[in-house]
């Protein structure tokens, strides 16, 4: 067995949300959440693997698989097609992400939901690409 990390916006109700319900078979490993926005040594780690892919986490959660990552659809999909299938939620997210083309077409609608919210709600972006201009929602 071997760990699978998730790194995510905890500030985000939704991503939060997902996170904590998201179960993966325990064959397949373990599932460490790791919130972006975290100052320990580990997500500062973490974060600076995922700017070094230039990988924006403002606008996807990033799953790594060992020395792989993946980002935004190709995250959730992976977490589905790893994922248990106790419970109502896990069969859902099992039957909706499981198809790549599926979660490539749902993934930047749910993104823009999101982003709407954390507007709403004036959180600020973790900006790890350093983007100017890119500190608000």
């Amino acid at each position: 067995m071997s760990e699978i990390v998730l790194i995510y916006d905890k500030q985000c109700p939704f991503c939060d949300h997902y996170c904590r319900l998201v179960r993966i078979r325990a064959t397949v490993g373990t599932l460490r959440l790791v919130n972006a926005r975290d100052s320990a040594e580990r997500t500062a780690e973490l974060m600076a693997e995922v700017t070094a892919a230039g990988l924006d986490i403002d606008q996807g959660m990033v799953l790594k698989m060992g020395e792989r990552l993946y980002y935004g659809a190709d995250a959730i999909q992976r977490l589905a097609l790893l994922g248990s299938c106790s419970g109502a939620f896990n069969r859902l997210n099992y039957w909706i992400f499981r198809s790549k083309r599926r979660s490539a077409l749902l993934y930047p609608l749910l993104r823009s939901c999101r982003n709407g919210v954390l507007k709403l709600m004036g959180k600020s972006r973790i900006n790890n690409l350093q983007r100017a201009g890119s500190d608000r929602f």
